[in-house]
């Protein structure tokens, strides 16, 4: 199947943003952003978001669509930006994901259905209040009846997933197991073309990171933070477990100087790029192209242009 849309991906600081953008003005195209709290409004220096300068008036899309205290999903994800994506190409343009969240990538393109979920039913609360009456074992121990597949693979202390779990088969009478194995057969929506990026020594990364969160310091990471905090954003909503915000929050609330933050902030960046890595890595057909120390953008545009033009890609 000739591919559909174009996928930039690649670990934190590797340049996605700037590169999607050239490629979006190069193939006449249009942003959707892959980043599990790019979504999140009033969060921009933690998140990397994408000034208007760094847009380059090239539309973005799937960015500012939520508040910090609402809880976002990978299938809400999926739900409002499948629509996106489909207007993309609706109006003859290129639709260009580009993001370093591998889950969002994945489903996305596979325009994957989830199990429903009617949130006034009451029964996720229900469950909820089961878990403080009745503790974590006993709702773990009815999943294990009903869907024993879903109970090897979630952790035992999973509460979320083992209320959603029960949650699926009380609803619908199928097991999550199920209506995942359903989903799987139905072939995927979108065709990639699928760019990552990195470094071709890991320390130039690692430095890379380094400086973008020194960055992030400097132009006022401490206040962005301190200013979600003085909203009401509670510490320990979705939101505020993201790399960047989670680290300073604590170091914050803790009494703690705030460049112990910033030092968290570059380990746990570190690691989670080394966790992108091994993601993306399991694709097979993704054109990888390996910054030397200073990243050429004009190389890495003419190299994902000419895939695209032999892609067949508009």
């Amino acid at each position: 199947m000739k591919p559909n849309v174009l996928v930039v991906c690649g670990p934190t600081a590797s340049g996605k943003t700037a590169l999607a953008a050239a490629l979006a003005k190069a193939l006449n195209g249009e942003v959707v952003s892959a980043d599990s709290m790019q979504i999140y409004r009033r969060m921009d220096i933690g998140t990397a978001k994408p000034t208007a300068e760094e847009m380059g008036g090239v539309p973005h899309h799937m960015i500012d669509v939520a508040d910090p205290e609402e809880n976002w999903s990978v299938a809400r994800y999926v739900e409002e930006a499948v629509p996106v994506v489909d207007g993309i190409m609706a109006r003859g343009r290129l639709p260009i994901i580009a993001g370093g969240t591998g889950l969002y990538i994945d489903h996305l393109i596979a325009g994957r259905r989830f199990a429903p979920f009617e949130a006034a039913s009451g029964l996720r609360e229900e469950l909820q209040a089961r878990v403080k009456a009745e503790g974590l074992p006993a709702l773990r121990a009815q999943l294990e009846r009903v869907d024993p597949e879903a109970a090897a693979r979630i952790h035992p202390n999973d509460e979320k997933r083992i209320v959603r779990a029960l949650e699926v088969y009380l609803s619908t009478g199928k097991t999550i197991t199920q209506h995942d194995r359903e989903s799987r057969q139905v072939p995927d929506r979108y065709a990639p073309l699928t760019i990552a990026l990195s470094f071709k020594d890991r320390a130039d990364l690692w430095e890379r990171i380094d400086r973008r969160v020194d960055g992030m310091m400097e132009r006022g990471l401490e206040q962005e933070v301190r200013r979600l905090l003085a909203e009401g954003i509670p510490p320990g909503c979705t939101a505020m477990q993201a790399i960047g915000y989670k680290e300073i929050a604590a170091a914050i609330l803790e009494g703690r100087p705030v460049s112990e933050g910033a030092d968290e902030v570059k380990l746990r960046s570190r690691q989670y790029a080394k966790r992108q890595l091994t993601w993306f890595r399991r694709n097979q057909g993704t054109h990888w192209f390996l910054w030397d120390k200073i990243p050429d953008f004009s190389s890495a545009l003419a190299f994902s242009t000419k895939l695209a033009a032999d892609s067949g890609l508009q």
